[in-house]
């Protein structure tokens, strides 16, 4: 199982706002693929997919607060 985690952000921020899931629990991803887009008041960026496999679980809802390192989904790795 691999953690998709919340990556450091620019200097003094500390937290994301979840705004979108592209792809639901269950769903197969790939590599590089935006897994989930999260908005700071100066940005919006996605946070892509780091291995091919199946999304298991999603931790944080639509509107929810992330925290830099947090984990944000598992990713079930292709065998």
């Amino acid at each position: 199982m691999l953690e998709v985690k919340l990556p450091e952000l620019a200097e003094g921020v500390n937290s994301a706002t979840l705004t979108f899931w592209h792809f639901e629990e269950g769903d197969h991803v790939e590599e590089g693929e935006d897994l989930v887009e999260m908005a700071t008041d100066k940005a919006t960026f996605n946070v892509p997919v780091p291995s091919a496999g199946v999304v298991n679980k999603k931790f944080f809802h639509e509107g929810d607060t992330v925290n830099v390192g947090d984990v944000i989904a598992n990713i079930k790795l292709e065998s």
